[in-house]
């Protein structure tokens, strides 16, 4: 490697020296590196450890090193991710092709097991799963069967990719969702290479999924590429970028109590859609990180596609080293993050300098309320308390027509017809006729707004322990309370890795929420990708009978009308405590700060402020239930 700028440099950690492209040494002929972002210093690090003078110049080192905070980005250089994450429908044909070079090389008379991918490469199996059985204890079971048929050739031939290539590594089906599987297991944050020497470099990535920005939060600088660029760098081939501007985001205060990282995500999501960030880089900075703990951030990385931005990334700090530890990484992992981050002025403390920006927002953490988004886009935020009457305000843009409701009582109803288990009721008034179909057993009614679908679902919230806890909380509660989610709601629990049911067995809050029909039925992306199965039979004819617009609730990413389920229109993101609240109300139009969610078994009203749990219940339990031997469990196999 030409070493125009003596920046290389050794650096022993644990017995063991490594080579270092390093930052500092740039200091004296550039000093303006020490408030460089985050992420433009690790492109900075990529551009001087691959710097050969034709596809890395002297050049382009110094326009990274001597980045202009306010400059439209014009600069082309070229950055070598380390590694490449793919999902199994995206990743596919990218393993297709390297079988096809196989092909070729043999028929050329080579030898074609040289074909193999020259970064290391990682496919997860995790968007073919479909809630096909839910809301008991065989879902699971049952959706993986399913799932097999339905994919065994596919499958076949990624086991045989991931015993004939090096370098590539298959994470199978039923483990867990991608990002998730990345966040907990697959991410380095600082690599090593054996290629010749032993290097030291920071973790980069390009996936095959716009989400993998969700690694961001651990300090990992990638971003969703499309096939052939992730082909290209699988093959070592740098990706070609201009040199961005990056927004910078100051976070200050707390969360207040009653609010969750899901209500954080959604007003970062807002507030940086209104601002504009498309084809930008986002860092997160301020006193507020010290408020938030690793499994926030990803939650906010990972909607960076939402909120429009290339990647919405946070430095490497303390809680980068806990979660690590939590996570069941080796202690010689930890301490090689740590002593390289801390070498190359890339660790945050409170003493960091501040760096500059390109443009700078704030948001105070203190303001933050419930909230959900819909009724089609992830940005749309709508306070909790206006859900209610969003939605009535959108009805008729989805396709409703706002009707008075009609009486039941034997004084208004003018006639009644009973045909297949379904009553249909029209009053003397002849308002629009609605039905009450047996589900179970039980007679129920369906209206505009009624939720259908309740789905805890996606890395997005699955990554993130205190939101899962809070879920399980409040399930146990409202089952202490007689309460019990309505009939016609759909519901399922498909985290994103098993250390997630592994949490919440030995919390024992499986139980509360198998009680209300939140089962697991799988791992995998599921409902968040349009994978939520039909709807109940006798559901899907009264909806599709009279047109009506139902609901969705997930705790996931996206939102757009006809992605959730193609005979549900109105679809809200919202935490896992949220999504069980709106399973027991069976309704989105309704106001839960002032309405009750239903009546209790002593026949009094309850509420959501009833049973909501507190902060300091939520991290007592997760500190208590989540331990790294759950994480060293779930990846050991």
């Amino acid at each position: 490697m030409k070493d125009t700028f003596q920046s290389r440099s050794t650096l022993t950690v644990g017995g063991k020296s490594y080579s270092i492209a390093r930052i500092p040494a740039l200091a004296k002929r550039f000093p303006g590196i020490a408030r460089l972002p985050f992420s433009i210093r690790i492109l900075l690090e990529n551009l001087l450890r691959t710097e050969d003078g034709e596809t890395v110049t002297a050049a382009d080192i110094e326009s990274v090193a001597t980045w202009n905070p306010k400059a439209k980005p014009s600069k082309e250089i070229q950055f070598t991710p380390a590694r490449v994450l793919l999902q199994d429908f995206t990743g596919v044909p990218a393993v297709v092709d390297l079988a096809a070079m196989r092909d070729a090389m043999r028929r050329m008379g080579g030898d074609p097991r040289k074909i193999n991918p020259l970064q290391p490469a990682e496919l997860v199996i995790d968007h073919s799963v479909q809630v096909d059985h839910f809301g008991d204890a065989h879902a699971f079971g049952q959706n993986a069967e399913i799932e097999f048929d339905r994919n065994r050739e596919r499958y076949a031939f990624l086991r045989w990719g991931a015993t004939a290539f090096q370098n590539f590594q298959v994470v199978p089906p039923d483990t867990g969702i991608v990002h998730q599987v990345n966040l907990e297991y697959l991410a380095r944050v600082v690599m090593e290479s054996t290629s010749g020497e032993l290097w030291a470099y920071p973790d980069t990535v390009v996936g095959t999924d716009s989400h993998t920005t969700m690694i961001n939060g651990l300090g990992v600088l990638g971003w969703g590429v499309g096939g052939i660029e992730a082909e290209a760098s699988m093959l070592g081939q740098p990706v070609s970028m201009l040199i961005p501007e990056v927004v910078g985001v100051r976070f200050s205060g707390r969360l207040p109590e009653g609010a969750t990282a899901t209500d954080l995500v959604l007003r970062v999501t807002e507030l940086l859609r209104k601002h504009g960030v498309v084809g930008k880089f986002v860092e997160f900075m301020g006193p507020g990180l010290a408020e938030l703990p690793l499994a926030d951030r990803a939650t906010i990385a990972n909607m960076a596609p939402e909120y429009g931005a290339t990647c919405g990334i946070f430095p490497v700090d303390a809680s980068t080293l806990e979660y690590l530890r939590l996570s069941g990484r080796s202690p010689e992992r930890i301490a090689l993050v740590e002593a390289y981050m801390k070498e190359q002025g890339m660790f945050h403390t409170s003493a960091s300098p501040e760096a500059e920006y390109s443009e700078l927002l704030t948001l105070d953490l203190a303001t933050i309320e419930p909230s959900l988004a819909g009724p089609k886009r992830p940005q749309d935020r709508v306070r909790l308390a206006d859900i209610k009457r969003g939605f009535e305000d959108a009805l008729e843009s989805l396709g409703g027509k706002k009707s008075p409701k009609p009486s039941v009582s034997p004084q208004a109803v003018g006639r009644m017809e009973s045909e297949g288990g379904t009553a249909t009721v029209v009053d003397s008034a002849q308002h629009e006729p609605f039905a009450l179909i047996n589900i179970d057993g039980e007679e129920c009614e369906l209206e505009h707004g009624s939720v259908v679908i309740a789905a805890i679902t996606s890395c997005t919230n699955t990554s993130n322990p205190s939101v899962m806890v809070a879920a399980g909380l409040l399930a146990k509660r409202a089952v202490e309370k007689g309460l019990r989610r309505k009939p016609w709601v759909k519901t399922s629990l498909a985290p994103g890795s098993k250390v997630v049911t592994e949490y919440l067995k030995h919390s024992g809050l499986d139980k509360p929420l198998d009680a209300l029909g939140f089962n697991l039925v799988g791992y995998g992306c599921t409902t968040c990708i349009g994978n939520s199965g039909p709807l109940p039979d006798e559901v899907s004819a009264e909806v599709d009978a009279r047109n009506l617009v139902v609901a969705s609730v997930l705790s996931g990413n996206r939102n757009f009308e006809g992605r959730i389920n193609a005979e549900v229109r109105a679809n809200y993101l919202a935490s896992p405590p949220l999504v069980v609240a709106y399973a027991l109300a069976g309704r989105i139009d309704i106001d839960l700060t002032t309405e009750p969610l239903g009546t209790g078994s002593d026949g009094q009203p309850v509420f959501l402020r009833d049973i909501w749990p507190a902060q300091a219940e939520i991290r007592a339990a997760v500190a208590q239930n989540v331990t790294p031997a759950q994480f060293r469990a779930s990846y050991e196999n």
